[in-house]
Parts: C-alpha cells; structure tokens; sequence
C-alpha cells in the first residue's frame, strides 16, 4: 500500500505506558478501523484520484436509503461516517478491500485530523493571549476589555481578521509529526505520542506522513 494511506478511528482518550529504559510515556489511544473501501474515484470518471473509505458500522434506520443503496454496491454493510482519501495510485485498490491498522508500524510518522474541544464563547484575553488594561485608580471594568478597534475615516471599517472576542476551538485541526509507539492488533489500538485533537470518542483521520 501507498506511505500516503490513512484509517478513520476514534480518540479513546490517554494513558502511559513504560519504555524499555523504565521511563513512562504519554500516549494517546485511538481505536482505529476497520474502514472498508466504499468508492474509488478516478481521474477519467471523477476527475481526481481518492479512496472513500467508511467506519463506525450503523444499524439500517440510521442510515440513509441513498446510502444504503451506496453501501449495497461495496457489500460492505451499513455506516455512519465516510471520508476520502486522495491518492494517485487509488486505481490500485479494489472496493471492499478492508482498511486496518496493520498499515501502520512502531516508530512512524503520521498526522492526525480532527475537531478541536469547543471551548464557547470567550473574550481576548484568553482567546488570543491580549495582556489586558492597566488596572490603574482611572480604569474602571475595563480590564479586560479589547480595546479599540475601529480605524481612520478611511477606510472606515474594522479589518477582517481583527482579533476579537468569539467563538473557540470545534474548528478542524491537522497536528503532524506525532509518532506511533506500539500498534495493537488484537485490540484494533494504535498507541500515539502527541497532541491528537478532539475529545474522547472523537471522530479523528490518521494518515502517514
């Protein structure tokens, strides 16, 4: 298989385990696959290269009757999440191949995406590291406050951009260079060293780098 193939998993949460030196090691575990491949999209056909591939088996009233029928192609089952998975030699695939973690060995490389821990509304301060207002004898509930954030007569409208108060986090992140420090197949685990984002029982994509 290609060093670019990737597996859909979910973030179990954290744990240590103990190095051979003794020393105890942070790691992440992600319950990853199996991910069937659903669909393999050609250039001449769709006009570029992936793998769709599927996880999180359904049962059939949670499914969709487009995607049952879409599933019944593959004669892979019935599942609630698909993604895909851009490859040059995707061609080279079969559908109803089955994605696992045996792709994936002790010591690699990978980059991991998923949706951030939403963490509300929040001001500038904590959203974007503002240092605040003096809290001098003149300055009352200001403190942490954003200041101004308005411009000249021209042009006359804040810029896009402007770091402000709002929303935070449950945003799409890709971290990269996290290493994998034991695969377990009977488990269907892999072990990461890394920030991996999301929450526990989080949706993630693992690809290698």
């Amino acid at each position: 298989m290609s060093e670019k193939m990737g597996i859909l998993g979910r973030k179990l949460g954290m744990t240590r385990i103990f190095a051979g030196d003794g020393s105890a090691v942070s790691v992440t575990v992600i319950k990853a696959g199996p991910c069937p491949i659903t669909q393999v999209k050609t250039a001449e056909k769709d006009g570029y290269h992936a793998l769709q591939i599927a996880f999180d088996e359904a049962k059939e009233k949670h499914v969709s009757k487009a995607m049952q029928g879409h599933f019944a192609k593959a004669n892979a089952g019935n599942y609630r999440t698909v993604r895909e998975l851009r490859l040059e030699n995707a061609a080279a695939q079969q559908v109803g191949e089955v994605l696992t973690i045996d792709m994936f060995g002790v010591g690699d490389k990978i980059k991991v995406t998923g949706t951030s821990v939403g963490k509300g509304y929040q001001g500038v301060m904590r959203r974007w590291n503002f240092a605040g207002i003096k809290d001098g004898h003149g300055n009352e509930k200001v403190h942490r406050n954003a200041g101004s954030i308005g411009n000249n007569t021209f042009p006359g409208h804040v810029f896009k951009g402007k770091k402000m108060a709002g929303h935070w986090g449950n945003e799409q992140v890709t971290e990269q260079g996290l290493t994998i420090v034991e695969v377990r197949q009977e488990e269907g685990v892999i072990l990461v060293k890394g920030s991996v984002p999301g929450p526990k029982n989080g949706l993630v994509f693992v690809r290698k780098q």
